[in-house]
């Protein structure tokens, strides 16, 4: 309820109950003072003109002298406060609307409650057993569909956010798999809108030499992380889940237990480089990296772009966590011609998820001159230093073996 004019030159008499009468002052000046004590009632002293009692102001945005009466308690909210008889509102209407406003929260709900949902979803995907990356993507997703108007407790509602967003095939498919699992965790159906399988499109495979500017160019954290999946082609994920036990600094080698997508457990043999870069990082906890992948990706985007800028090659805003797992499959196919070595180095199940990298190698590292520089070896480290510099093996006769290169 509100005053039109407040009273400035008004003071209102506190009556105290009898048991009260000798702890507070007579009277109390509004605009000096907060109105305190319990089981009191206003008189007014100095004009002349009715009063009428009304009920429950507490309830309502009340905005008085100097604000006093809103900063009462809870509860104190339903005492009774005196106010003009011209002034005085209509509790009835007020009551009616608050009715509407409060039927309206059904069909268009707050915000607050929308996030409080998001938030159990990402719990009920815990417990689904999903992986801490999926999670992030599927609520992020379901957070930006209700940031673009989405009334996520509507599904069509949902699909008219959907209909306005000029996403990619890939992105779209993953907000409606996040979306269609929010629903079950409602309780609720919806009837998917229609969505096109993703066409796969070639990686961007960058130069090692920009892979290594940009671990030179992070943080000793990111650029831990960053070799790491150089030399390894771990997902950004299971990096993330690295622990100190997965690591033998001795032997350099390190152990992924908790592989992702179905994926295979492995084991590599690392350079002492990254041994050295992950033995100077602290071990304050059980993992390595300790945080989450989301804080390492937002790090990572900052230094590429200071780096990018730096160096003027806006090629390697291209270069994500996953653009080095395709680099290192790529080059490992270039390096031993062997589809099944780097099906395994990669844990694929299948070999028809490994076959991209073939092609890729053979058009990236495919030489326009057809001649060669042919060596012949009969040593271990005749042999051994020809195929350091590139050369392949052809064949062998009459106990040599023959390598080329080309010019």
């Amino acid at each position: 309820m509100r005053f039109s004019e407040p009273l400035t030159q008004s003071q209102v008499k506190l009556n105290i109950f009898p048991e009260q009468s000798e702890s507070f002052h007579s009277t109390l000046n509004l605009h000096n003072r907060r109105v305190a004590g319990r089981r009191h009632s206003f008189e007014e002293t100095e004009q002349s003109s009715p009063f009428i009692v009304a009920e429950d102001i507490g309830l309502h945005n009340l905005t008085t002298v100097g604000k006093e009466l809103n900063n009462l308690p809870y509860k104190y909210s339903k005492r009774r406060v005196c106010v003009p008889e011209d002034e005085a509102k209509n509790l009835a209407e007020v009551e009616s609307r608050i009715k509407e406003k409060a039927a309206g929260a059904t069909t268009k709900p707050e915000s607050a409650d929308m996030k409080g949902k998001i938030i159990e979803y990402a719990w009920w995907l815990k417990k689904q057993g999903y992986a801490e990356t999926t999670i992030l993507v599927y609520t992020n997703a379901v957070e930006v569909l209700a940031k673009r108007g989405a009334n996520i407790f509507d599904p069509e509602s949902a699909k008219d956010a959907l209909a306005r967003q000029k996403w990619g095939e890939a992105r779209k498919n993953v907000v409606i798999m996040a979306y269609t699992l929010f629903l079950t965790m409602c309780g609720m159906t919806w009837e998917q809108p229609i969505h096109r399988k993703p066409v796969r499109k070639l990686p961007f495979i960058p130069t090692e030499s920009e892979i290594d500017q940009l671990i030179a160019g992070c943080g000793k954290k990111t650029s831990a992380f960053l070799q790491l999946l150089k030399e390894t082609a771990m997902r950004g994920g299971e990096a993330n889940r690295l622990e100190w036990s997965d690591i033998d600094f001795t032997r350099r080698t390190i152990t992924l237990n908790y592989p992702e997508k179905g994926g295979n457990p492995r084991i590599f043999k690392v350079s002492q480089k990254l041994i050295s870069m992950l033995d100077s990082l602290p071990k304050k906890n059980r993992k390595v990296f300790g945080n989450v992948l989301h804080w390492h990706q937002a790090t990572f985007r900052k230094s590429r772009k200071r780096i990018s800028e730096k160096l003027q090659n806006p090629r390697l805003l291209n270069i994500h966590f996953h653009t080095l797992r395709h680099w290192k499959a790529t080059m490992l196919y270039h390096q031993t011609k062997d589809i099944l070595y780097v099906k395994e180095f990669l844990g694929h199940k299948k070999i028809e998820d490994t076959l991209l990298y073939v092609q890729i190698a053979e058009v990236i590292f495919k030489e326009t001159s057809d001649e060669f520089t042919v060596k012949v070896a009969s040593k271990p480290e005749e042999i051994s230093q020809l195929l350091e510099v590139g050369f392949e093996y052809v064949c062998e006769k009459d106990g040599l073996m023959f390598f080329r290169k080309r010019k």
